[in-house]
């Protein structure tokens, strides 16, 4: 059974026998939200079936000649409409079967955010046909089987001085990735001094006073992170289907924002707009392509 299921307010399932009625339940109430044809009467199909509000499971499989609907896997999803611009961004297929995951290289972190692809149809589409495309924008979610509220911290409105070193970090991540051997130098030696302001404010601080945001990859599935953000929004969601409340936490976290889900009986604490979500995500979304244009 998928992990995350139990985000979507599917905490009581236990395994794919007690999931089997709401897989069987998306294919058979035709809830078919795409489909690509592979030739040699083979087709594949994507469901979904819709348990809140943008929030719900995927089952996508195949039909030979017209026969029976064969299930080759499923996983949760909770849809965002908060994009990401990216310039960097790109698309890579998993070895074990054509699904596919995002990379964001640009990604305000300074690491390259790899993500899980819900599209992955209509990526599949864009392949085939075999057009030249480029990533315009990413839509981003997390699924959370954890998480704790943590208070927020006093802080001063930024300044004009606070925006422009940011402007000029994520300039200097730009030329590091492209081999600037001056800029990684530049970095380095600011990662030192940062280290070394840390470390002395740790001596009367608490860690999570130190730290505003964090997002750092963790275990070894590389679409899964640990992640401190600040809470922008909260939604709370029903499952229609188990009356489970799913807490939608619209979260900013290192200058980009994107959701996460959590049952709300997982999540430890009383969330509010100001206080921050800490907790363990595996990320997920859709990476909207555009043609690329001849100039580029």
């Amino acid at each position: 059974m998928h992990n995350f299921l139990r985000a979507i307010g599917f905490s009581e399932l236990r395994d794919d026998i007690d999931a089997e009625f709401y897989l069987e339940r998306a294919v058979n109430e035709k809830y078919r939200t795409d489909q690509l044809s592979l030739g040699r009467g083979r087709v594949v199909e994507q469901y979904q079936l819709q348990v809140a509000p943008s929030m719900g499971i995927a089952v996508l499989g195949h039909r030979d000649g017209g026969g029976p609907f064969v299930r080759d896997y499923y996983f949760p999803f909770m849809k965002s409409y908060d994009g990401t611009l990216t310039e960097e961004g790109s698309v890579e297929r998993h070895a074990e079967r054509e699904t596919y995951a995002g990379v964001l290289d640009d990604f305000n972190a300074g690491i390259s955010l790899i993500f899980y692809l819900c599209n992955s149809l209509e990526i599949r589409r864009i392949r085939r046909s075999g057009i030249d495309v480029r990533a315009r924008q990413a839509f981003l979610t997390g699924l959370a089987v954890e998480g704790k509220i943590l208070l927020p911290l006093e802080k001063q409105e930024e300044d004009e001085n606070a925006r422009r070193r940011r402007r000029e970090q994520k300039r200097l991540f730009e030329a590091a990735r492209n081999g600037d051997m001056d800029a990684i130098d530049t970095l380095t030696e600011t990662d030192m001094n940062l280290m070394s302001e840390v470390t002395k404010r740790m001596e009367t601080e608490d860690l999570y006073t130190v730290v505003e945001s964090a997002f750092m990859p963790t275990g070894v599935e590389c679409d899964q992170y640990s992640i401190l953000g600040e809470i922008a929004g909260i939604r709370v969601k029903s499952n229609v289907y188990t009356h489970e409340n799913v807490v939608d936490l619209r979260l900013k976290c290192n200058d980009t924002i994107f959701h996460v889900g959590i049952n709300e009986s997982d999540l430890v604490g009383v969330p509010a707009v100001g206080r921050r979500f800490k907790g363990r995500v595996w990320m997920q979304g859709e990476m909207e392509l555009s043609e690329r244009s001849s100039e580029e």
